[in-house]
């Protein structure tokens, strides 16, 4: 993992009236880091993430993503990202194939690039035989993973992952755990939210915020050696507890 910084937070606020869902957050992430953006719903991680993201402006400070700016160059930024939200992202009405040529044009490849990375993805997830199969009659697993591989379909700096585990198998989870990895080993930087804390085991290093401002940033090694304990979880709860 290069110590290249491919997204800088500085001082970030965001508010909604006088709430303020984003209390100066500063951190940085660097390329081919899988960064943890843990925290309890309502912890702001989802707003944060928006505007990482280019889909929200800030009330105030500052942030780059991938070299541009979140007030000036918020196309530029999304040019450069995946995004696969909390729920899922694709269109059950369409057939596999359809939703990645579908996702692939509005990323911009070409007709022979999306005819021959498409032939790829699906031998690599072993769909070929079912690529003319509707997205909603797939299992939610299967679901994810297809969701995850379209959304670096066009090799982006970042991808922004919200939950994108809930509610599947551990089995599942697992193997979803490893296209993560095989992402980050190519380059492509992971910034994930999870509700799950075992999962937070899993990344480089992880962000823990509470009531919108970041209460612990750090490798879960660390995390759990600062606060004297054993598991991620009980990293959480102390935070949690404390505040």
């Amino acid at each position: 993992m290069e110590q290249t910084p491919i997204i800088t937070v500085k001082n970030l606020v965001k508010k909604f009236g006088s709430f303020v869902a984003n209390d100066k957050l500063t951190f940085s992430v660097n390329k081919g880091e899988i960064l943890g953006f843990l925290g309890a719903n309502g912890a702001g991680k989802t707003t944060a993430m928006k505007i990482l993201c280019g889909l929200s402006l800030p009330s105030s400070g500052e942030a780059t993503i991938a070299g541009f700016d979140v007030y000036k160059e918020t196309d530029k930024i999304k040019n450069n990202i995946g995004y696969m939200s909390q729920k899922f992202s694709l269109y059950e009405d369409l057939t596999i194939y359809e939703n990645i040529r579908f996702y692939a044009g509005i990323y911009g490849l070409s007709r022979k690039e999306i005819r021959e990375k498409t032939a790829i993805l699906l031998n690599k997830l072993q769909l070929g035989k079912e690529k003319d199969t509707l997205i909603k009659s797939l299992p939610l697993g299967w679901k994810q993973k297809l969701a995850f591989s379209v959304a670096i379909f066009h090799n982006p700096k970042i991808v922004f992952l919200d939950e994108p585990t809930g509610g599947v198998d551990p089995i599942t989870r697992r193997q979803f755990w490893n296209m993560i990895y095989e992402a980050a080993n190519q380059g492509v930087t992971v910034f994930v939210t999870t509700h799950y804390m075992d999962e937070a085991e899993y990344c480089d290093r992880v962000s823990i915020m509470v009531d919108g401002r970041i209460a612990a940033l750090d490798t879960p090694s660390n995390l759990k050696k600062q606060y004297n304990v054993k598991t991620m979880n009980e990293v959480f709860l102390k935070l949690a507890r404390s505040n």
